[in-house]
């Protein structure tokens, strides 16, 4: 046992894991670190419960890359429900649906994406870890108090309508740290005049870290050993 221990305590690099729907980041992060031995762990980019995919965990001197690695590209796939408005801008929240006489056209759909890329004003959904007066703003939420955020500027480098059959649209989000995609969805609701909340979101990459290097839920079941991570730079 105490081999095992200080093998594992010599674990250093990142691990791309592919979150399944339920799992919040933070429970990644308590199944890597519970894998890898109780090495350091931290992760480098918050996912929803509801979310599923990439989640970058650093372990052992890697943890110092946290902040560099949050600061990276994030590449979304979102399916963005054009009929009803939520709460929590998701579908954790009570739909409150949208009568639209006629909704609108693909053409539509896609110039109005195109109104939110670059440097844009977003305010976060109230059921956010934002911080409101010391408190998280989902602890105040969900107590029904009335949540006011500021927004804030984000950038978003494309948004590309990959599907559309009413009243869902399928896009293709590539943004940088910060940005909601639940506040991307309900603002492009009020832009077109209908309802619009996340039903689905997947993120497929942070930076060169793709689905492709993710390991699954079930790995994370095992032992960990250092072949199973991405090193760390030579200068680390």
């Amino acid at each position: 046992m105490r081999e095992d221990r200080h093998n594992s305590e010599g674990l250093h690099g990142l691990l791309v894991v592919d979150k399944p729907v339920g799992w919040s980041s933070m429970d990644v992060v308590r199944r890597v670190r519970r894998a890898a031995g109780g090495v350091k762990c931290g992760h480098a980019g918050t996912l929803d419960p509801l979310a599923t995919g990439v989640v970058v965990c650093c372990l052992g001197r890697a943890t110092r890359c946290v902040p560099e690695v949050m600061r990276l590209t994030k590449v979304y796939e979102a399916h963005v429900d054009l009929s009803a408005f939520t709460a929590t801008d998701d579908l954790e929240g009570q739909r409150v649906e949208v009568e639209v006489a006629s909704p609108p056209g693909r053409e539509t759909v896609e110039a109005a994406v195109q109104r939110f890329v670059g440097e844009v004003e977003q305010t976060p959904p109230a059921f956010s870890a934002v911080h409101v007066q010391g408190r998280r703003a989902y602890e105040l939420a969900r107590k029904g108090r009335e949540v006011a955020l500021a927004p804030r500027k984000v950038r978003i480098d494309r948004i590309e309508l990959l599907e559309y059959r009413w009243p869902v649209a399928v896009l293709r989000v590539v943004c940088g740290k910060g940005t909601y995609i639940r506040s991307l969805a309900r603002d492009l609701g009020c832009t077109l005049g209908t309802g619009g909340h996340l039903a689905r979101l997947r993120r497929l990459a942070v930076g060169e870290h793709d689905l492709s290097m993710a390991v699954d839920a079930q790995r994370l079941a095992k032992p960990l050993t250092q072949e199973d991570l991405i090193p760390l730079p030579l200068e680390m």
